[in-house]
């Protein structure tokens, strides 16, 4: 999200602006606000989704044998990277592992890259399409990652009984590590396992990313309100820019990587819930 000169518009000054962009396009369902949907981060997942496919189908019915275009060389190293990381780390046999692998790399990428467009741009666009708030990085929003985690939560135990059957998936819950005699520890050791995986999956993802994008905020802020006849207008306009430039390199390395950890740490999980203990 390369910054650019935040305008004041009224808002009413830094806090107001910072509290402005971290809001919520919302939906509030049911009698008393039952249920609120952040509809931007729903918007945005899905575009990424409808993206995801139409790249990957697209370069998948027109690839060749011959000499690759650009894309499809870039796809082709996406797809060999994770195929054979899931074959050094999944010692099971499933066909879904390597696919679901490469999906939530590419998806989780592709939502944490929406951080890279500027921070005032689309909340503008939004403003004057008549939209009051617009967030457009999807997994700076807990409810977003969560999801994901949850999801990845309930393969694990589909997988876990896939491979070892009712009777073996829930017999380990008291039986491993420790043994049988030990069964009390064994079941309390395992529920705590089981609740920190989605936990820390959705939490780590959530924080880095809503961290890069206040940070990308606070950037933008120190030209808030600046006068264009003040010379310290200027000073802060050049320490905006290098901050903005070096932020955006650092960051691109911080998105990339949160999209291998979750993608690992689910190949990982589902290992481990295949193997016998």
């Amino acid at each position: 999200m390369m910054t650019s000169a935040a305008e004041d518009g009224g808002s009413g000054g830094m806090t107001e602006y910072i509290v402005h962009h971290l809001q919520h396009l919302q939906l509030k369902v049911g009698e008393g606000a039952f249920m609120t949907i952040n509809i931007d981060s729903v918007f945005f997942k899905f575009m990424m989704i409808a993206l995801f496919l139409l790249v990957f189908l697209r370069v998948a019915r027109r690839s060749t044998s011959g000499v690759p275009g650009k894309l499809q060389c870039a796809i082709e190293m996406v797809v060999e990277m994770v195929d054979g990381l899931v074959k050094e780390t999944f010692h099971g046999r499933s066909k879904l592992v390597a696919p679901l692998a490469l999906t939530i790399f590419v998806l989780t990428f592709l939502m944490n890259f929406m951080d890279m467009v500027p921070v005032d741009a689309l909340p503008a666009a939004g403003h004057a399409a008549g939209l009051n708030y617009l967030r457009v990085v999807p997994t700076a929003d807990l409810n977003t990652t969560l999801g994901m985690a949850l999801c990845v939560f309930l393969l694990i135990q589909y997988m876990g009984i896939k491979h070892k059957g009712l009777g073996g998936f829930f017999g380990e819950f008291f039986t491993a590590p420790f043994g049988p005699k030990l069964a009390p520890a064994n079941l309390l050791l395992r529920m705590i396992e089981e609740a920190v995986r989605p936990v820390s999956l959705s939490l780590r993802l959530f924080g880095n990313m809503y961290a890069g994008e206040l940070i990308f905020i606070l950037i933008a802020v120190m030209t808030l309100g600046a006068s264009v006849e003040a010379a310290s207008t200027y000073l802060l306009g050049g320490a905006q820019f290098i901050s903005g430039f070096i932020w955006t390199a650092f960051h691109v390395l911080i998105i990339t990587l949160q999209a291998f950890i979750f993608m690992m740490l689910t190949i990982v999980y589902l290992s481990m819930s295949a193997e016998h203990h």
